[in-house]
């Protein structure tokens, strides 16, 4: 029988990376440019290790196979074969981010066989006065982009989301966007490692060269739409479920409680995963327990129709499933 994973994170550095991922989530790391922390991952080349448990050992493409709908549900088996549909992470922005773009499921599919990059950022930490760059501040033609690209202007043309803890954004293919400085945030996304970079303020990296820019395969990428109302706005309510964000890809829900919970998901045929981002609790399962600290991410597999959420304090989770 299934039971709650527990993963082993794995952590990526960067050249904007900084120390917060170890600080806030107990990283184990001994960087100072610790940019990511992939907490829960089926990408070719960086599939999760479960670590707690008798499937110990043994990575997520490996429980796929084994277990199909079982684990992942029957409807997104027969979809994604062993392909998990999507990717968890924690980002640290200690410097900016590029300025960037990623394509659609057809575009990813035509020129890189790989699945499109739709994701949503959940601000975990931000430094005060820091930003977020979230598309166009007005609508912009090619020409207007290219004419700012070659000025080394484009940033007059983008918008700058101020952000504090607890902000959501949807950030959907085709929306230009970038991290600020500062930033700690928790980002769910497609499978997809597609990132095409429009601007890197000139950043070199260890070898004294410019990071490539991907110009012109962005230009049919990129909505030059003006981005209206970029944030996620929501309601906490305390012991209940927070819808925050709803799309073809993934639902995200907040849950942040200080009692117990109980979440039943058997009229849903999808796993569920949690984010937790504050505070630790213990899962009830099939008379077993399950501690979850501040920054796991646990799998709840798709066999499993309910569970119990025990908290040891205030908890906010991130409850993810595919529909």
């Amino acid at each position: 029988m299934l039971y709650p994973l527990k993963f082993s994170p794995i952590l990526k550095d960067k050249i904007w990376g900084g120390t917060k991922l170890k600080n806030l989530f107990d990283k184990d790391t001994d960087t100072n440019n610790l940019g990511e922390s992939w907490e829960l991952s089926g990408y070719e080349g960086d599939e999760s290790v479960v670590t707690n448990g008798f499937l110990a050992g043994n990575n997520l493409a490996e429980l796929i196979e084994i277990y199909m709908g079982e684990l992942i549900g029957d409807k997104l088996y027969d979809e994604f074969g062993l392909s998990f549909p999507l990717l968890f992470k924690l980002i640290d922005a200690n410097e900016n981010l590029s300025i960037q773009v990623h394509p659609g499921d057809e575009v990813a599919a035509e020129r890189h066989n790989s699945f499109g990059k739709t994701e949503m950022w959940y601000v975990v930490d931000a430094d005060p006065g820091a930003v977020l760059i979230i598309g166009f501040t007005k609508d912009c033609t090619k020409a207007e982009y290219l004419d700012a690209l070659e000025k080394d202007k484009v940033e007059d043309l983008l918008q700058k989301v101020p952000v504090t803890k607890g902000d959501v954004f949807f950030i959907p293919a085709g929306l230009v966007h970038a991290i600020g400085k500062g930033v700690v945030v928790a980002e769910i996304q497609q499978s997809s490692d597609i990132t095409y970079r429009i601007y890197d303020y000139k950043r070199k990296d260890d070898n004294g060269n410019e990071r490539e820019l991907h110009t012109e395969q962005a230009l049919d990428v990129i909505n030059f739409a003006a981005a209206r109302n970029p944030k996620t706005n929501y309601k906490i309510q305390l012991n209940e479920i927070t819808p925050l964000v709803e799309c073809e890809y993934f639902t995200t829900n907040m849950l942040r409680f200080d009692a117990p919970v109980t979440r039943n998901y058997g009229t849903l045929d999808t796993f569920v995963a949690y984010m937790c981002l504050e505070g630790n609790l213990i899962i009830e399962c099939n008379d077993e327990k399950t501690v979850v600290n501040k920054g796991d991410t646990v799998l709840i597999p798709a066999e499993i129709n309910e569970v119990g959420l025990i908290p040891d304090s205030l908890v906010t989770l991130l409850e993810v499933y595919v529909l």
